[in-house]
């Protein structure tokens, strides 16, 4: 079914309407939700760029810029975040975006049942609507991480009439205040959205319609791109860069991420939950190989959330260097010494590559390794259920250090799927959030990664570069540290 899947997808895609003013986007995935207080993959993110508008937007240099919100103010020595609010907001279905609608949409994140995001939002203790265009949020302790939060998925705000009629089935017809809306959406095949005259940037958005086509396949997105059948793909693969490049139907764009690549460990029932046995893991395997393998040596082997050279990349915590020796040995003091295992990996040439590099790595530690490939979606699934041993797991990044790793590791955190606990790393998170010092920040980070680093509860393994591929002569695209997609200023050839 597999080696079958390249050929059904481009023959879909040569299927499709060619539309004047239609930007077709092919997607390294479907989104597993498009309800933002549910959603907890990539993917999710960039339809949710096109459809739902933020409090606050990151710039390319990554701080931060108006959206919903033009302006913000923080006050009690911060304790509250005053946002004043853009006053030509408007909902899909034409329902005033005002204050009332925020704090609708704050107080659904930080409390409904359903919500991923209580936990980025728990220090906040009420919001306040005093006037049509103001916003108070008032916290029970200095949060620093609070206006990166309000630019991802807990700043996104939906139609309050629309979360009335549909509570939790809000992600079927998700109604928000971004530049599209959706029209249609055909799981597994494609989303459509229509541009929506009356926003507040319109002037600014110059394509009609979005046709957003999940696939998988590196490959087949690249083939489409090339043959006309998309304007525009997201992760061109490493291996396809060289040759994209060389193409003159083809423009690649490209940024250092933020974002890494990790595998996370089920800590509490996983064949691996002992951690001599993570430890021999790690030490079988070869960072800079896999990136130099699999991934044209154009990524960044690292074993930490942020990048070497940003403010909270500890040059103290190296990655271990490969000791197959030493593996075999915790092994056998582990008393297994040919540990099995599976691998849970997207359907996704260059995971899977890497996921068989590491399989022959660590096969010479002695262990046996098995790799079962899902789509996307599922996979989540499967580790959220706690059915699982080893995961693969993408996270795209944030501007503020807690939540490039604290909803990993922090027992309360979202993404969590390991039922990793420690009180020492939990106690310096907390800290960390209630200082705006970076210098105090930097200490207790380093101090809970170096306990967590030693626990290995998940292992990152690279930093990727963002590679894009868009159709020659389209102009106004702005690649972004986030691999997020502005459609702003974006516009396809003419002709």
């Amino acid at each position: 079914m597999m080696r079958m899947a390249p050929f059904f997808l481009v023959a879909a895609a040569l299927a499709l309407p060619a539309f004047g003013q239609t930007l077709r986007i092919g997607l390294a995935a479907d989104p597993n939700t498009l309800d933002p207080a549910r959603s907890g993959a990539f993917v999710d993110r960039v339809v949710f760029t096109a459809l739902c508008d933020r409090l606050l937007d990151v710039a390319p240099d990554l701080s931060f810029r108006p959206e919903l919100a033009t302006a913000w103010d923080w006050e009690d020595e911060g304790r509250t975040l005053r946002l004043t609010l853009r006053t030509d907001g408007r909902f899909h279905d034409g329902t005033a975006l005002d204050a009332a609608a925020v704090k609708v949409n704050l107080d659904r994140y930080r409390s409904a049942p359903e919500s991923v995001r209580r936990s980025e939002l728990r220090p906040v203790t009420e919001v306040e609507a005093p006037d049509a265009r103001t916003v108070i949020i008032r916290l029970s302790q200095p949060y620093a991480p609070l206006l990166s939060v309000l630019s991802d998925r807990s700043g996104m705000i939906m139609s309050p009439t629309a979360l009335a009629r549909l509570g939790g089935r809000i992600g079927e017809e998700p109604v928000c205040s971004g530049p599209f809306r959706l029209t249609r959406r055909v799981p597994q095949d494609r989303i459509e959205l229509e541009r929506v005259p009356e926003h507040w940037n319109a002037a600014n958005i110059h394509v009609q319609r979005i046709i957003m086509r999940p696939m998988p396949d590196s490959t087949v997105r690249l083939l489409n791109l090339r043959s006309g059948q998309l304007d525009l793909i997201e992760r061109v693969a490493p291996a396809d860069v060289a040759a994209a490049r060389r193409d003159s139907r083809v423009v690649i764009a490209e940024t250092t991420s933020i974002a890494y690549q990790a595998i996370y460990f089920n800590t509490t029932t996983g064949a691996l939950r002992d951690p001599r046995l993570r430890e021999a893991f790690e030490l079988s395997i070869d960072r800079a190989a896999i990136n130099r393998v699999a991934l044209g040596g154009l990524f960044v082997p690292s074993n930490q959330p942020e990048v070497p050279g940003a403010p909270y990349h500890f040059a103290s915590l190296p990655p271990p260097a490969r000791d197959v020796a030493r593996a075999r040995a915790l092994l056998r003091e582990a008393g297994q010494p040919n540990p099995v295992f599976t691998l849970l990996t997207p359907n996704s040439p260059v995971e899977t590559q890497v996921s068989e590099i590491m399989q022959s790595m660590v096969a010479e530690a002695g262990f046996q390794m098995r790799i079962e490939t899902l789509e996307s979606a599922a996979m989540v699934a499967r580790a959220e259920g706690g059915r699982y041993d080893v995961s693969f797991g993408i996270w795209s990044g944030r501007a503020d250090p807690d939540g490039n790793i604290a909803l990993w590791i922090a027992s309360d955190g979202f993404l969590n799927r390991m039922g990793y606990r420690n009180a020492a790393v939990d106690a310096a998170f907390i800290a960390a959030r209630q200082s705006t010092d970076t210098a105090v920040r930097r200490v207790l980070y380093e101090g809970a990664a170096r306990q967590w680093m030693a626990d290995r509860p998940m292992l990152i393994l690279y930093h990727y570069r963002w590679f894009w591929g868009l159709r020659a002569r389209m102009t106004g695209f702005e690649p972004a540290p986030d691999g997020l997609i502005r459609f702003s200023g974006l516009r396809l050839p003419p002709g």
